[in-house]
């Protein structure tokens, strides 16, 4: 996938922080965008990006994947995700279906979405975003967060090792820090602390464009401190 101005683009989570910086920058690379997401943040990334594709799903619920299979990618970009802190002896099971239903379901359903159109023209790449404490497999107050996004990278590494065969690839973006939103500096990240989703996206551009033969699985982006 080495030419992106021939490329179809998945983008879940449409509208968030980063899928918004990963969207300019496909764009400006001359793919084509499908965007996959909710309500008012789905509305506003259609008004800003052109798009062969507009869909407004919960990708928790299994009857997401028909949908998808009616749209026909070349990637997926998977943005969607949820993070809560709790302390681990108070943590509820309640908690840990949140996690994992908006981490990994997602992912799981996204991936059952575009495989079929993928394995058929057998060229296609999954790419899932984890995070810092799953790299690190550790995290104080997270440890129902970084057992879902660690779930995240097992899944697009063993899919990897699975349809790498079929042409199908898995890469695994890891931001080792907070991603630079508003949300994240209300909460208290100092700037020099956070992860410029313009830099991320460039990552993931890079990675879409390696050649089968140099392709990147994992991908650690660092803060710069």
């Amino acid at each position: 996938m080495a030419n992106l101005s021939s490329s179809t683009i998945m983008l879940t989570g449409a509208g968030g922080a980063l899928a918004t910086a990963v969207a300019q920058e496909l764009e400006d690379a001359g793919a084509q965008l499908v965007l996959v997401g909710r309500g008012e943040s789905l509305e506003r990334a259609a008004d800003r990006f052109p798009a062969t594709e507009v869909l407004d799903l919960d990708l928790r619920n299994p009857a997401s994947v028909d949908a998808l299979r009616k749209v026909k990618v070349d990637a997926l970009v998977h943005t969607v995700g949820l993070y809560t802190a709790q302390d681990v002896q108070k943590a509820t099971t309640d908690e840990l279906r949140e996690l994992f239903d908006a981490n990994m379901l997602t992912l799981f359903h996204a991936a059952q979405g575009v495989l079929p159109h993928m394995l058929r023209q057998k060229d296609g790449l999954i790419m899932g975003v984890s995070a810092g404490q799953a790299a690190r497999l550790s995290g104080p107050k997270a440890a129902l967060y970084t057992a879902s996004k660690a779930a995240v990278a097992a899944y697009v590494l063993s899919l990897h090792d699975e349809l790498k065969a079929r042409g199908v690839r898995g890469c695994v973006l890891y931001p080792m820090g907070a991603i630079d939103t508003p949300e994240n500096r209300e909460a208290g990240f100092e700037w020099e602390e956070t992860i410029d989703p313009r830099g991320l996206a460039k990552s993931v551009a890079h990675a879409l464009t390696r050649p089968d033969r140099a392709h990147v699985t994992e991908l650690k982006i660092y803060p710069d401190v």
